[in-house]
Parts: C-alpha cells; sequence; structure tokens
C-alpha cells in the first residue's frame, strides 16, 4: 500500500512497474509527490501535474511550483515524475504512468475527502503532450499484472490544463519531445499519428489551454490546432493566447494565465 506524505516523493506503482528494465528511482521507477492543501481550503478536488521537458528531462517549477500554488488555493497536488525517453523508456511507458497518477489518486478518494468525478490533469510543454495524450487516449495506457482493485478504476482524468503545449507532429511539430518520446518508433508519420489534435473525441474531457505568441520552442500554433480539434468534437475549452513571453516560464511571476485558470477551475 503506498503511503502519501505532503512534498515527500513515493514510488508511482505499488509492484510491478510495466515495461520497466531497471530499479533506479526517477529513471526506472517513477514517483508520485503530494502536496495538501491547508484543510480550512480544501474544495474536494485534485490536479495530477505532469511536468515539461520535452521527454527528456523535468522542469521543476512545472511540477512542485505549480503544485504548491494550487495547493494553495485548496487542490489536492499530485506530481508525477514519469519515465523519460532520455533514460530509453519510450511510448506507452509514459501515459501508462500518467494513467497510473489518476487512478490512484482516485483511489484515494474517500481517504482523502476527494470527489471522485473532479480529478483532473495538468500538464507543460511535453508534458502538456502527455496530458492531452491522457485526456484522449487513456485506454492505451497499460496496467498492471499485480494492480489489483486499482487497475479497474477509470483513468480518464475530468478535466486537461495544458501549458504551451507540446501538440503536434506535423509542421509545427516540437521534433525533440516526439522523438524522445517513440525512441527508435520515431518517423514522422508516427509524430503525426501521435499528435494529439488528431485524438480529439467526444470522450475528451473539457480542456484550459493557454500559450504565447513569443513561444519560438513550441509554436503557438499548437494550441490553435488542438482547441480547433475540440471545437470539432463540441467539446467544451478554453484558449488563452498571450502576446508576449518565451516558452517555459510556468507561473511567470505572477502572470494572469493562473487567475483565469482559477476561476475556469470552479466550474467544476
Amino acid at each position: 500500500m503506498i503511503e502519501l506524505k505532503h512534498g515527500v516523493p513515493s514510488p508511482l506503482w505499488d509492484g510491478i512497474v510495466p515495461l520497466g528494465h531497471g530499479d533506479q528511482i526517477k529513471v526506472d521507477l517513477p514517483t508520485i509527490t503530494p502536496y495538501f492543501p491547508p484543510v480550512w481550503k480544501a474544495n474536494r478536488k485534485a490536479i495530477v501535474i505532469l511536468p515539461g521537458g520535452a521527454y527528456a528531462l523535468y522542469g521543476e517549477h512545472e511540477g512542485g511550483g505549480y503544485a504548491e500554488y494550487f495547493a494553495n488555493l485548496g487542490y489536492h497536488c499530485f506530481v508525477v515524475h514519469y519515465r523519460l525517453g532520455s533514460n530509453k523508456y519510450h511510448h506507452p511507458a509514459e501515459i501508462s504512468d500518467a494513467a497510473r497518477g489518476i487512478r490512484l489518486v482516485r483511489s484515494l478518494a474517500k481517504d482523502l475527502n476527494l470527489r471522485e468525478d473532479c480529478i483532473g490533469i495538468m500538464g507543460s510543454s511535453a508534458g502538456g503532450h502527455l496530458a492531452a495524450s491522457l485526456a484522449n487516449m487513456y485506454e492505451q495506457a497499460l496496467i498492471a499484472e499485480d494492480e489489483g482493485e486499482t487497475g479497474k478504476i477509470s483513468s480518464r482524468p475530468d478535466w486537461q490544463i495544458l501549458c504551451y503545449p507540446v501538440i503536434t507532429g506535423g509542421k509545427f511539430a516540437n521534433k525533440p519531445s516526439f522523438q524522445y518520446l517513440l525512441g527508435e518508433d520515431y518517423t514522422e508519420e508516427n509524430a503525426i499519428r501521435m499528435g494529439q489534435e488528431n485524438n480529439v473525441n467526444a470522450n475528451t474531457p473539457p480542456a484550459f489551454i493557454w500559450h504565447t505568441m513569443e513561444d519560438t520552442a513550441v509554436p503557438v500554433e499548437n494550441s490553435i490546432m488542438y482547441a480547433q480539434a475540440l471545437r470539432e468534437q463540441n467539446i467544451p475549452f478554453e484558449l488563452h493566447i498571450y502576446q508576449k513571453g518565451p516558452h517555459g516560464r510556468g507561473l511567470f511571476q505572477g502572470h494572469q494565465w493562473a487567475q483565469e485558470c482559477e476561476r475556469w477551475l470552479a466550474t467544476f
């Protein structure tokens, strides 16, 4: 049984790790780190957070930084350090770790006084691609043979928050992200197939998306294309595009996206 303590990483998988081939923490063994809200602020909602980093490293300000901010607003936050392509882990290892994060939190909902229908996913850059992948393709995630009752719980997040996300594998792709994600299976065709504008469906959860026009690492077209795909499937979303700001700034020293996101989350 996994025991979660505030700010302390715990093993994400309680037993066999699907596709695992080693035993090094944060390399072969993904972790989950909880950030609990003040008791008097707790709103019974949870966010599973996936840091960015091109599937090659972790942007910690997009993990613990976000978690501390949203926990202070009343959200139970859980940062998942999923396995990385730079450590020879490729699809579907990453989506399996993200899905396990949702299932694990949902399995603890009664103990933590959470709403089982209010557990969302959040990701930045490549973490945004992983969050969107889980939102659209959670059925591709692997379940451990020894996962027991938790393995029967839905891996579908109830919403998705995407911060300057990698989305498309085509013209506006952040190519390194797809190379790390797919490994030896990388081809432009496979990257396009993994582009999340091509995987939105009627079961995709609502989305909050933000990006900046000045982002040169992940062009703003990624978010625009994803919003268009959501629109075509009649999935509720908010898209915020700001003029100023480079890629990867996270909370951005009080940038207004966080307040807009807080307002949006209050509707659930």
